[in-house]
Order: structure tokens, then C-alpha cells, then sequence
């Protein structure tokens, strides 16, 4: 019997392999923006950013003997093939290593079952709020838990990286450091992963400029601005010394360089994307009115800066204690755009089949399940 979940639609039959996953989007403090390998997914620097609190991704994976071919079902609708095929590469990769680790034991069929896939994206898909990296991440967890892979974090973001190089982030909460790994072989697929860092409570504020997609995807800039853009090698090199110096003023608390390490690194990849040829221009006049606007409430003592990934909308970075007047200052000034205030999230969890909320997916104390001793909730 086919089961129909409220919101996803048909996931097919539940059996002991079936498993669901939730994500959050990250923010980069200091950015991802290009591969030094693109089959590994390894990038040509470190970045470091924020888990968020909102838009959380949620998704099933439920594999299926009777499939002749994988299922990826977003939002509801049978998703288009470019998001399809992604997927079912992503799932193909899962299956290779539960091959090779299952080889011989028993289910080791499994590791050749196709699958549905449904999943319920709440990020704004392709506006560069890190659609693609909360989607990978929960991906990457349920398909892991599925198909009988580890689930400790280095394993996931390892595997969640070949979905998107973002993704690797999302698999942990709050602030996060994905290690760009060692060489261009296998021990550097082993090497480039992510791993939690301590740091200062910070807030974000998201300035909403479009929800569209973008008309360039974040994958075909990147190769571009590695291909053609003049400013692409100084990129590197100040982004390698941003992300020293990051983890630095994280570890001293020292939230002032914090920011402006977030401010100029941002401004410094969209500079790198503007030298592409054809150029790239993501930010629209609405996004520099806002960093604009940034810049004056730090003049007028409220401590704020301003990121943008690789899209228009803007990210207002502050202290806990200011998110409140963040948000209140920049409605005065766009009291037409969304705003959206953000705290720190949790990393990528397995959650129970049955429907619950984003909000009932912490435990009573408020914590994340994949990170306390919860059996339910922990990978083996």
C-alpha cells in the first residue's frame, strides 16, 4: 500500500529502509566561489558560514524495487529534469559506496534499488539564499540512513558535497568551516569536509529583493568566472587569507572584523563574478541601495553589515542583541521587501515519517536530536 504524506504527495510503501531527513540553508561568512576539482566537488578555497534557523528542506527516501529509474518529486509536482537528474547522479554516487560497503551481506540489493524521492523546499529555489545546499543536505542524511551509509557528520558532508558544494555546510548547526581538503585525488576527497567552529551569537536579517530564479545558475558563473575572469586567481589568494583571519576574530569574539572580514569578502566575489565574460551582474540597484543603507546605520551606531550569496537579496549581519533594530531599521528604510530575521540552526537530522513541523524537529530542551544521544535520531 502506498502511503499519500499532507504536503509531499505519494512517497510509496514505508519499509524499514525508508527515511526522512530535515536541513536549514546556510549563509557564507566567507564564500565558496569556485572548484579546483569539479568531479569531487573540491573548491579552490576553504569558506566558513552560519546555519539559519528558517527555510528548512524536508525530505524522503524511500527506495523501491519496482522502480525502473528514480522519482524526485519537489514541492508536490514531478520536479523538470536538470533538478531530476541531479538527483538521481547524487543517488547513483550513494548506491556505488553502499556497494561497496554492503558487498555480500545481507540487503545487498539494496544497493541497486531505485527511489522516490519527495522533498518540500522552502527556500526560495535559485535566488541565492542556499536552495541547494539545505536540499543536498537533507538529501545526503535520509539517503545515507536509506541505503545503509555512515551518518556521522564528517561522512555526510563529505557525500553532501557532491550534491553541492554548499551542502557540505548544512550538514552541522551554527557556524561552520568546510575544509577545502588536501591535493586534487582521493585523499583529498577524504580531507575536504566540514566541522563546527566556536564563535559569537550571530543574526542575520534577509532583505528578499527577488524570489525568481536566477537567469545564470550558480554553477555555470562559477565556471565562468574560473574560466574567464581576470580577478578570479587575486580571489583565491584574499579569500585563503579571509578565512584565516576569520576563524581568528570568531575565536576572539571579536565581532567588529567579523563583520568586515563577511562585508568585503562578499563584495570581493561579486567583483570577481562582474569580471566573467559574458559578465555576471547579481546584484540589482535594490541590492546596493541596501549595502548602501548598511553602511549608514553603522555610521549612526548600529552595528551592521551586509553579504549577499550569489543572487540579489542581501543579508544584514548582527549581534543577537540587535536583530530586533536591524529588522526595524531596514523596514523603515524598504518597507516593501520581505524581511525575514534569522538566528543560528541546526544541522541536518533525521526526523520521524509521520508530518511534524520545523518547529517540533528539536527536542524538549531545544536542542538538535542529531546532535544530543537520542537513539531514534543517531546514525550508525
Amino acid at each position: 500500500m502506498t502511503t499519500t504524506h499532507p504536503s509531499m504527495g505519494d512517497i510509496g510503501s514505508i519499509t524499514p529502509h525508508t527515511a526522512r531527513a530535515t536541513a536549514h540553508p546556510n549563509i557564507a561568512l566567507v564564500k565558496y566561489w569556485g572548484k579546483r576539482n569539479a568531479d569531487l566537488v573540491l573548491p579552490a578555497t576553504g569558506s566558513l558560514s552560519l546555519t539559519l534557523d528558517i527555510y528548512p528542506t524536508d525530505t524522503v527516501v524511500n527506495p523501491d524495487p519496482s522502480l525502473t529509474s528514480d522519482i524526485f518529486t519537489l514541492n508536490g509536482e514531478p520536479a523538470p529534469g536538470t533538478p531530476t537528474h541531479r538527483v538521481s547522479a547524487f543517488l547513483d554516487l550513494v548506491r556505488k559506496r553502499s556497494a561497496e560497503q554492503n558487498s555480500g551481506q545481507q540487503n545487498s540489493e539494496l544497493a541497486h534499488t531505485y527511489a522516490r524521492v519527495n522533498s518540500i523546499n522552502s527556500v526560495p529555489t535559485g535566488a541565492g539564499l542556499a536552495s541547494s545546499a539545505s536540499g543536498f543536505a537533507a538529501l545526503a542524511t535520509a539517503a545515507s540512513k536509506a541505503y545503509g551509509l555512515p551518518g556521522d557528520p564528517r561522512s555526510l558532508s563529505r557525500l553532501a558535497r557532491r550534491g553541492s558544494g554548499s551542502a557540505t555546510r548544512s550538514i552541522l548547526g551554527n557556524l561552520v568551516i568546510w575544509h577545502p581538503g588536501d591535493g586534487d585525488d582521493d585523499h583529498a576527497d577524504l580531507t575536504s569536509y566540514a566541522e563546527s567552529v566556536p564563535g559569537p551569537d550571530l543574526t542575520m536579517v534577509i532583505c528578499v529583493v527577488s524570489g525568481a530564479q536566477k537567469a545564470v545558475s550558480s554553477r555555470v558563473a562559477m565556471a565562468d568566472t574560473i574560466r574567464t575572469s581576470p580577478f578570479f586567481d587575486g580571489w583565491v589568494s584574499s579569500t585563503q587569507r579571509d578565512l584565516v583571519d576569520m576563524q581568528q576574530a570568531l575565536a576572539e569574539g571579536d565581532y567588529t572584523r567579523v563583520g568586515e572580514i563577511t562585508e568585503s569578502n562578499a563584495l570581493r566575489m561579486h567583483a570577481a563574478i562582474n569580471g566573467n565574460r559574458p559578465p555576471v551582474r547579481y546584484l540589482a540597484p535594490t541590492s546596493v541601495a541596501i549595502f548602501d543603507a548598511i553602511a549608514q546605520l553603522r555610521n549612526d551606531g548600529l552595528e551592521v553589515y551586509g553579504t549577499a550569496d550569489a543572487g540579489p537579496n542581501v543579508v544584514a549581519l548582527c549581534q543577537s542583541k540587535d536583530l530586533d533594530a536591524t529588522h526595524a531599521a531596514l523596514h523603515e528604510r524598504f518597507p516593501d521587501l520581505e524581511l525575514i530575521p534569522a538566528r543560528a540552526g541546526a544541522g541536518a537530522r533525521l526526523t520521524p515519517i509521520a508530518e511534524t513541523s520545523p518547529d517540533e524537529q528539536t527536542n524538549g530542551n531545544g536542542e538538535d536530536p542529531a546532535q544530543t544521544p537520542d537513539e531514534s535520531n543517531r546514525q550508525e
